[in-house]
């Protein structure tokens, strides 16, 4: 029964491995098996979706009319809650680029396999098929959603509140604390996330009303929970491009003590969105926060301006590795050379490592292996309301099964 409730479809120009591979779909009791010669022929099978349903696809990659590149540009930008397999017989090099790729283009990739795909292979592509969060919405390409005086007059009514995302320990699976994500709960569109305001607030200039706002009700959190006994650090986002103000940290700490908190229980992910231009305003912010009692954490590590230089002009508590870096690791070499000199930079710096986007048991264990410190993401649990936290920290412990 293990593919029973799932479509398949077989995209393959060599019909002795189209037949192969769908003999070992119906040995996991699969009943609906579309195939299809090339790309093309793939995409008139999904044009059909009411009809011809799909949920998880094995491609190769040297297909006529359109190879396989080309097919998953199309599916990324049409059918990005399919999963997507890609079997081929090329080497991991291009497999890993490939893998690459798929992400770019927004594809729900599960990884890849040598033809011909073994039993043991693709049951374990269906198990992280359904261990997979559903698909996300997706974005609106060019409309923007909301103006900048609607986003400002939301954070005036109060109207925008954190939610939590647990952090866990890889080592014991105890909670080690959560960081604060912005929602906006809209009066007419409901819960509203995070890309429909942060980037109109950064663009405008106006993103340190939300992190104030943000920041207050978190630290008010922070002390209910440990009111509660709950002494976990909540994280709270900080873009980089506000470091310029000199008065900043002095906001910050102020605005952390009359939640009558204490800033030893508050970690500032700091958020490079724009280089940092005025280093020296940004790094005496830094240092008065961390003198205040902060921890500060080096956030998205690995893209964007997140590079050593900074992280050895700031005392660092943390560094978090971009969620891009951990998807698809288990099947890209690279990929997990890059994690494992991360970690290791990181403890040798004396840094506790976060590992985010960790969405399925593979994540887990390969980050578990690198001795990577904590875990985020979908795997462990959603972001969620204040009172679905105080549930959650109950459990004490996160379990795997």
């Amino acid at each position: 029964m293990v593919a029973s409730n799932l479509n398949f479809l077989v995209v393959d120009d060599d019909a002795l491995l189209r037949q192969t591979a769908k003999n070992v779909l119906r040995s996991f009791n699969a009943e609906n098996i579309h195939e299809a010669a090339d790309g093309l022929q793939a995409l008139d099978i999904l044009k059909k979706k009411e009809t011809h349903p799909v949920d998880i696809i094995l491609c190769d990659l040297n297909m006529p009319e359109m190879d396989g590149m080309e097919f998953l540009r199309h599916l990324g930008e049409a059918h990005s809650d399919i999963s997507i397999v890609i079997v081929s017989a090329h080497d991991d090099d291009l497999l890993g680029a490939v893998a690459s790729m798929a992400a770019a283009y927004g594809v729900r990739f599960l990884g890849s396999a040598q033809k011909p795909v073994t039993p043991d292979r693709l049951q374990s592509f269906i198990t992280q098929h359904k261990g997979l969060p559903p698909p996300k919405a997706s974005r609106p390409a060019a409309t923007q959603l909301f103006t900048v005086d609607e986003i400002l007059h939301g954070i005036a009514q109060n109207q925008f509140e954190p939610f939590f995302q647990p952090k866990v320990s890889f080592d014991t699976g105890k909670i080690k604390g959560a960081e604060a994500l912005a929602r906006w709960r809209h009066p007419q569109q409901g819960l509203v996330a995070p890309y429909a305001f942060i980037d109109a607030l950064e663009k405008s200039g106006n993103i340190l009303s939300l992190t104030l706002s943000i920041l207050e009700k978190a630290a008010a959190a922070s002390r209910q929970l440990h009111d509660a006994g709950y002494p976990l650090p909540i994280a709270v986002n900080l873009s980089l491009d506000l470091l310029g103000n000199p008065a900043l940290a002095d906001k910050i700490t102020q605005t952390v003590k009359n939640a009558a908190a204490r800033p030893q229980d508050i970690v500032l992910e700091i958020t490079e969105s724009v280089a940092m231009i005025d280093v020296a305003h940004s790094l005496e912010n830094l240092a008065r926060l961390k003198m205040h009692g902060f921890s500060l954490s080096i956030d998205d590590y690995g893209t964007g301006f997140s590079n050593m230089q900074q992280i050895t002009r700031v005392a660092f508590s943390e560094l978090k590795i971009d969620q891009t870096f951990v998807k698809n690791c288990t099947e890209n070499d690279q990929l997990c050379v890059m994690l494992r000199s991360s970690i290791e930079m990181a403890h040798k710096l004396k840094m506790e490592c976060t590992a985010e986007g960790v969405e399925t048991k593979q994540d887990w264990d390969t980050l578990k292996a690198m001795n990577c410190d904590t875990a985020q993401g979908y795997f462990i649990a959603k972001p969620m309301d204040l009172a679905s936290f105080f549930e959650f920290c109950k459990k004490d412990t996160f379990s795997q099964n």
